[in-house]
């Protein structure tokens, strides 16, 4: 666990070792290195001083890091290539201790980091070896991934397996958890079998000392090892099985039961435990599956999910199997920091990755920690995640400190463990690792440990119940009794808000597809349902025990329950002897103090009209006996109607005090109706009164006065009617031009005939202002008896078959050749006029916005081009200067802001009516033409239903020629509008305005100012103007008899 990048010292060692009964000198060249202050040795490799295994030199290469060259005698040739690698458990449920082996020697030392972590070179428990260790690997099995194998430089291979052993194991021998009276809790591995292992041929195994590489534990009773052949690029991966033994003793043999031959050098195998898959790299890069389960012993090539071969571009040191988007991955990563998912490279600054169930972990060179969800992720969204330069502050990256790399992850737990580069180990509790555990944990209703781990990493306490409410709800009592602490219900309390937190701060794995069930009932008032649900289950379960938290789901709900709750600690006080677990009043009341203000609890109380709580809380607080008790003697000795009258008005509680107070009989009205005026508080007041009494005529007489004063005439006419005071509301009638009610009202008054008339007069004299001529018509014609007077309001208003209708109700067909022939004469006129002053307004403002526009581009080319302007086109330039944007007029004319901030609302107010200017020059021009163009098209339209009034009754009097003049000409002028909307409202001029000038002959300056140009000659409030009015061709308006 030590820096890949750290030279390894080299020494040699001489000795002799017995070998098929003779004494044979030994060469042993033994590797070190260093961490923590700490010398480990790391490989033994014992040469014999005879044979072709004589050792004749031996050299580090001097570029590749790590491979060392050896030279035997008769020209044998060894090359050995080292990496580094944790020796890591792969188990995953909580049976998995997270053990980590170092190589020390004929010591291994293996820390537990499920129950301690300490620093190497300390350990959790060191196995005792008889000879110098070369490789450690841990069972791959799931349920057994603490045991571990052993193989030593002789050759032999060690079985430790946890579990109870029937004696004391002399080889284990506890370190850092261990010491003179301590209780040990760990249960440690013992020996259980070591064996050797047989070759078909020793005089090979002489040769190479390291013969087996690789060596994987993948069942119980079968390991898979590979060798290298000596007469070219070939390797052989060996199956290893136990030999079948008469006796039972302590050693036994590995046979090789099968060999299979590779094309190429074996640098890696990895293993799935889950899917029992075994991937092998070769020197090249390429990726073969070993189908090690197969009668046939295959090995073929693996594959991506496209189907083709798989090969990594650089030999990686550090070879995963991972599940990614349900098909199978090979991880890899170099010596180079090049991170690959099958042949493709995700990541160039990657220093460590660990693969933990659902999770892939990795550190990075910019010393962070980033940890991605494999579950339900796809291949193109974790390529895309790894490889974006923008990394996100979310749940999946967190910072780690420099040099940072994984040694393993606790299974079932939130820990993290990092080495440093000195040596040291750190813990961190990576924030993807601590919600995905949370979540398992609220799944299976462990809310006690999902509890204490969110108390203590800081996550908010609303998960518990936001990640998934319904299931919350349904099982708060096992929530209570599994927390069982006061002080931890009432901080669950204390967090709760409205906010969903797995929406804003915790939200789920982005591609996670599970919607958990939410009831819609309860949106918008979680924290009340909640503390509702928490109340009910405490109050079921021990109200005596949880009588703080009970209080506190009073005082934590959207509106505070303070009555309620200052009413249980007045029930305390006066409550039988305590029983165990309860809490006395004093103590509730303290507690209270602490979660509400002393004057909100003081005003509260005062509320209930208990005098007795009052003193209870009054007594408890800062105040002067001398402020508050006066105040109560003089309460006391009050009505009881009248002293809650008192109460309320002093807590300002304005609409219960006029409650009260309408109950102390009508001697106190006067003062009633006061604060009713004072506090404007009619309709409540209201509420109280019978409506057939004195008092509630008062009230809505002065509630009625009220609105009057408020210009609300109308409403306070139907509150005088409501209440039996018809003068008041037919003025209120009269007022609001309601003529309809005011005729009602006089009818109910008992008005005379000429009353009646003159006030129909009146009304009538109302509506012609609110230019509603034919309700004018209508009065007069039925209250003041004068149809002449309503034709002629009828005719103003060109009601022209309403008038004929009364002309002919009262016979007087002389009417209409002295008034509705000149009437509808004058009106053809009146439209005709219009209709040509629109025609040429019209025309007027579309040339004059068409030369505007070409103005505007000519001098936007110009300040592109960034010149003076020179010669026969200063005319053009004197011209387009008065159509510039506004920023340049500001920023030539500069203004006084003292004179701005100063300038009263008449003159903003004439600014903005300003603000569109029609006149020639003005920078906003153009917007101005086109409001001006909007406004005609719109007023045109409005038209359609007039004009078809009127060309009726032209048909009606023969007045031929008059009709067709004006549908013609209504005609033409709806066509012209027609044909020039595409041309007035065109999109090709909205892109080219808010377009920049882009391209080769652009200059720095003439982007700018094509920007500046775009951010000041169109405002954001004025994009309504370039929407095109719209002509309804449907509406029927033409008659068809004057064609």
């Amino acid at each position: 666990m030590a820096c890949s990048g750290m030279q390894i010292p080299l020494c040699l060692q001489f000795g002799w070792k017995t070998f098929r009964g003779k004494k044979v000198a030994r060469y042993k060249p033994t590797l070190w290195t260093v961490g923590n202050y700490h010398w480990y040795l790391k490989q033994s490799l014992p040469f014999s001083t005879c044979g072709k295994s004589k050792l004749v030199s031996l050299m580090w290469d001097p570029v590749t890091p790590s491979q060392l060259h050896v030279l035997c005698q008769g020209w044998h040739y060894l090359c050995y290539d080292w990496h580094w690698t944790t020796d890591r458990s792969s188990g995953e449920n909580s049976s998995d201790m997270a053990n980590v082996a170092v190589i020390d020697g004929n010591r291994v030392l293996v820390t537990v980091f499920q129950q301690s972590v300490v620093p190497p070179p300390m350990c959790t428990y060191q196995l005792l070896l008889p000879h110098p260790v070369n490789q450690v690997m841990f069972s791959a099995h799931p349920q057994k991934s603490n045991d571990l194998a052993i193989l030593d430089a002789s050759n032999q291979i060690s079985i430790y397996e946890c579990g109870d052993s029937p004696s004391v194991d002399s080889t284990v021998k506890l370190g850092a958890v261990g010491g003179n009276g301590f209780k040990v809790s760990l249960r440690t591995p013992h020996l259980e079998k070591r064996y050797k292992v047989q070759f078909e041929n020793g005089e090979d195994q002489e040769g190479n000392p390291l013969k087996l590489s690789l060596l994987t534990w993948i069942q119980e009773d079968i390991f898979l090892a590979v060798s290298h052949s000596q007469s070219g690029a070939q390797s052989v991966i060996h199956h290893l099985t136990v030999a079948p033994s008469e006796t039972d003793d302590e050693h036994g043999q590995l046979s090789i039961s099968s060999s299979v031959a590779v094309d190429g050098i074996i640098i890696s195998l990895c293993c799935n435990s889950k899917t029992k898959s075994v991937a092998l790299q070769l020197a090249g890069g390429q990726i073969l599956k070993y189908f090690w389960e197969s009668p046939s012993l295959a090995v073929e090539p693996w594959k991506n999910p496209s189907g083709f071969p798989v090969q990594f571009p650089y030999p990686c040191t550090q070879t995963e199997l991972a599940t990614i988007g349900g098909e199978e991955c090979v991880l890899g990563l170099s010596d180079r920091c090049r991170f690959f998912i099958n042949d493709t490279e995700v990541a160039s600054n990657i220093t460590s990755f660990a693969v933990y169930g659902e999770f892939l972990l990795l550190t990075t060179h910019s010393h962070t920690c980033q940890c991605f969800c494999l579950r339900d992720a796809s291949f193109n969204a974790l390529h895309a995640g790894l490889s974006s330069s923008h990394l996100s502050k979310g749940e999946s990256l967190r910072k780690v400190e420099r040099g940072s790399r994984i040694v393993t992850v606790v299974p079932q737990d939130t820990k993290l463990i990092l080495q440093m580069p000195r040596g040291n180990l750190e813990v961190v509790h990576h924030r993807a690792l601590v919600l995905s555990q949370i979540r398992k944990w609220l799944d299976k209703l462990m809310f006690k440990e999902a509890f204490e781990c969110m108390r203590k990493l800081r996550i908010n306490l609303n998960l518990i119940h936001d990640h998934n409410p319904k299931v919350f709800l349904e099982n708060v009592e096992t929530f209570i009794r599994q927390i069982d602490s006061v002080n931890h219900i009432n901080l669950f309390f204390t967090e709760l808000k409205e906010e969903d937190v797995t929406k804003t701060m915790y939200p789920p794995p982005v591609a996670s597809t599970v919607q958990l069930s939410k009831d819609p009932a309860v949106q918008g008032k979680k924290v009340d349902v909640v503390c509702d649900a928490l109340r009910a289950a405490m109050e079921s379960i021990n109200p005596h025990k949880y009588c703080l938290s009970i209080l506190t789901s009073h005082v934590k709900k959207t509106t505070p329950e303070l009555e309620i709750v200052l009413q249980k600690v007045h029930e305390l006080q006066a409550s039988a002897p305590p029983v165990p677990d309860a809490v006395s009043a004093e103590e509730a009341l303290k507690y209270l103090l602490l979660l509400v203000d002393v004057n909100d609890l003081y005003d509260h109380s005062l509320g209930t009209y208990d005098f007795d709580l009052v003193l209870m809380v009054a007594e408890k607080s800062q105040k002067d006996p001398k402020e508050y008790l006066p105040f109560l003697n003089t309460l006391k000795k009050m009505e009881t109607n009248y002293q809650r009258f008192t109460i309320d008005k002093y807590l300002k509680r304005y609409e219960k005090a006029i409650g009260h107070l309408s109950k102390c009989g009508s001697e106190y009205f006067p003062e009633c109706l006061n604060l009713i005026k004072d506090k404007n508080l009619y309709k409540e007041a209201l509420k109280f009164y019978p409506s057939d009494s004195q008092q509630y005529k008062d009230i809505s007489i002065a509630y009625g006065q009220h609105l009057t004063q408020e210009r609300l005439y109308e409403p306070a006419g139907l509150v005088f009617a409501r209440c039996g005071a018809h003068e008041k509301a037919l003025d209120a009638f009269l007022a609001s031009g309601s003529w309809q009610q005011a005729l009602c009202m006089a009818a109910q008054l008992n008005l005379t005939k000429d009353q009646l008339a003159g006030l129909g007069r009146t009304l009538a004299g109302k509506l012609v202002e609110q230019r509603k001529h034919s309700d004018a018509a209508t009065v007069l014609e039925q209250y003041a008896q004068d149809y002449e007077e309503a034709v002629l309001l009828l005719l103003e208003g060109a009601a022209w078959e309403e008038a004929l209708r009364l002309v002919y109700k009262y016979n007087r067909p002389d009417i209409i050749e002295t008034n509705i022939k000149p009437s509808i004469l004058e009106a053809q006129k009146n439209y005709m006029a219009l209709l040509d002053s629109q025609t040429a307004t019209f025309i007027r403002h579309k040339n004059r916005l068409l030369v505007v526009r070409e103005l505007k581009e000519r001098a936007q080319q110009v300040n592109l081009g960034d010149e003076v302007p020179q010669g026969q086109e200063s005319d053009v330039f004197s011209e387009t200067s008065s159509v510039m944007s506004g920023s340049d007029m500001s920023s030539r004319y500069p203004r006084s802001s003292s004179r701005v901030a100063a300038r009263s609302s008449k003159n903003r107010r004439k600014a903005e009516r300003k603000k569109h200017s029609l006149k020639e020059g003005s920078p906003l021009e153009d917007l101005a033409l086109l409001e001006a163009l909007s406004e005609i098209v719109q007023s045109t339209e409005k038209l359609k239903d007039e004009v078809y009034h009127i060309l009726k009754v032209l048909f009606l009097f023969e007045f031929d020629e008059q009709g067709r003049g004006l549908q013609k000409a209504f005609e033409d002028t709806l066509q012209l509008m027609e044909r020039s909307l595409p041309e007035i409202w065109t999109l090709t001029h909205q892109q080219n305005s808010a377009t920049p000038v882009l391209g080769p002959d652009s200059t720095a300056n003439s982007i700018m100012a094509s920007y500046q140009q775009q951010k000041t000659s169109v405002p954001v409030l004025d994009a309504e103007l370039f929407i095109p009015p719209k002509i309804n061709k449907k509406t029927q308006w033409k008659l068809s008899l004057l064609e």
